[in-house]
């Protein structure tokens, strides 16, 4: 595990705070990554427009023998100093949702700079899917809706979703990324013809229940509770897009 004051980032594929036995092992492991027996974590909701369900389940996620969870809404923000809450946090957990419309937010409130401090700070940052890619310079998102049209101009793809690069991610992490590699079946094709026609650069690629574990910028390793999940390097060599296979540790 890092030491006190190394930044760190936990990306998960998808899957995220959950009941399920998976997503249950997953959240130990970030409170292990924590170093902190009873972590004071933090749970933004903005993605998901502070859906009274997703918080709801995450205070049943992290009862209070477990950690001293609360949760930042910003669409009815309270008086509470951001930055002062933010940085006095051991996990900060960020939602799924809608990436795009997440960061205009974060950007409006200076959540993308107090991040960036939190980060700079050795503070455990994670999430899956949004919560996953906003961490990446850009990404393959579904944040504009479903559409019937081609994902973008030239890529041939007919959708049932409108998957599109998004080139506005926070960037402490290089590279691209793509949540939800076998769960949804566009996300494969489209990504690789994002790379291919050079719109998003060289990336990794993630299965839901599988979390990229970055220390100090660096993938230290991939992890995941179900066997069989894992995560891919995804480059464009001479003009073909080439998959790596990066097997997971499995935790448990």
């Amino acid at each position: 595990m890092a030491t006190k004051k190394s930044s760190q980032i936990i990306a998960l594929g998808g899957g995220g705070v959950g009941l399920d036995k998976f997503n249950l092992v997953i959240d130990n492991y970030k409170i292990k990554a924590s170093g902190k027996k009873k972590p004071k974590i933090a749970f933004i909701p903005t993605a998901v427009g502070d859906s009274a369900f997703a918080i709801e389940r995450f205070y049943r996620v992290f009862p209070s023998e477990r950690a001293i969870a609360s949760h930042l809404p910003l669409f009815s923000r309270d008086q509470r100093d951001l930055e002062d809450y933010l940085l006095n946090q051991d996990i900060i957990e960020v939602s799924g949702g809608n990436t795009a419309n997440m960061l205009s937010i974060w950007e409006i409130h200076g959540i993308d700079k107090i991040l960036t401090k939190a980060w700079q700070n050795g503070i455990v940052l994670t999430g899956a899917s949004a919560g996953m890619i906003c961490w990446y310079e850009c990404s393959v998102t579904d944040s504009f809706g479903p559409s019937s049209s081609l994902v973008s101009p030239g890529l041939g793809l007919n959708n049932r979703t409108m998957l599109k690069e998004l080139n506005t991610g926070l960037g402490f992490l290089k590279g691209s990324a793509c949540p939800h590699y076998n769960g949804e079946e566009d996300r494969r094709p489209t990504y690789e013809k994002l790379i291919k026609n050079k719109i998003l650069s060289d990336g990794i690629a993630l299965d839901d229940y599988v979390g990229a574990h970055y220390i100090n910028n660096k993938l230290i390793k991939l992890i995941t509770p179900k066997n069989g999940s894992k995560g891919y390097k995804v480059s464009l060599e001479n003009n073909v897009v080439k998959e790596t296979i990066i097997e997971p540790e499995l935790i448990s």
